[in-house]
């Protein structure tokens, strides 16, 4: 029998992380890599996938449009050319609107739900869902070639399982912003892709999970702080490491006998 730290061990393993270069994915990332994996930094965004990647032992970069079937085929064909198999796929590529300091100076489109605008309706259900279709459909391919074996991990929110609670958007009795209805209806959507996804699989070890995290501090203003913290039964928002656990844990053997399920990382919000 394993000890149980070497279930967490990644050596010889190798992970595509999508949003790669994001607040979480960057954190994602160098979790994988310190465990042991080869990892493929994927994001949009080329310059700052490449620092991530320069910043790790054995990662590479590779520029990515999720919506893009040719770009998430082309990824999986540059993974197996350059490491020979793939076996973790991190899918946190995702529109997210932002309420931390630097999006707060750009001014926030309030995102009421009456006028909420189609074209951001729709550009959100094309990455947030349709991305994370074609990706795993792509990435799906090796794993059941190799041995039907392989660990997805969607990344969710708490908002995929509640109602954003719109009050936390205030500041001096004036509306800052609302949380816009893609949110919540495409991370809904993420949970009910993980469990089909799982249940797709069934007789095979590939294992298909999601992890919500909670609100994650990243310069937001006083006020957002107080508001959102005080929601949490442990008083404060997460750190951004503190989400990185849970990621080892479903994509190593640590979690070999867990899929279909939803891990939550929140301080308590989803609790209470």
């Amino acid at each position: 029998m394993e000890n149980i730290f070497e279930k967490f061990n990644l050596k010889g393993r190798v992970a595509i992380v999508t949003g790669g270069a994001g607040l979480l994915g960057s954190e994602f990332c160098r979790t994988l890599a310190e465990a042991g994996a080869v990892v493929v930094v994927a994001d949009l965004a080329a310059g700052p996938a490449r620092s991530v990647a320069e910043s790790l032992t054995h990662a590479i970069p590779f520029p990515l449009n999720v919506t893009d079937p040719a770009a998430c085929a082309a990824l999986v064909e540059m993974t197996l050319k350059e490491f020979g198999r793939l076996d973790v796929l991190v899918n946190s590529a995702a529109l997210d609107p932002k309420f931390d300091a630097e999006a707060l100076a750009k001014g926030i489109t309030p995102g009421r739900f009456e006028d909420y605008p189609l074209d951001q309706w729709n550009a959100a259900l094309n990455v947030n869902l349709t991305g994370m279709f074609l990706v795993t459909q792509a990435c799906v391919k090796p794993m059941l070639e190799q041995g039907r074996r392989g660990s997805i991990i969607n990344i969710c929110s708490t908002y995929g399982l509640n109602g954003p609670d719109q009050r936390i958007y205030i500041k001096n009795g004036r509306r800052v912003a609302f949380k816009p209805v893609y949110y919540t209806v495409t991370k809904a959507g993420v949970l009910g892709f993980t469990k089909y996804l799982a249940a797709y699989y069934a007789g095979t070890e590939i294992r298909v999970n999601s992890l919500s995290p909670g609100g994650v501090f990243n310069d937001h203003d006083e006020t957002f702080v107080a508001n959102y913290s005080a929601k949490t039964i442990l008083g404060r928002m997460a750190r951004k490491d503190e989400m990185n656990g849970a990621l080892l844990f479903l994509a190593s053997d640590a979690s070999s006998y867990v899929t279909g399920g939803n891990l939550v990382v929140d301080g308590g919000w989803t609790a209470w």
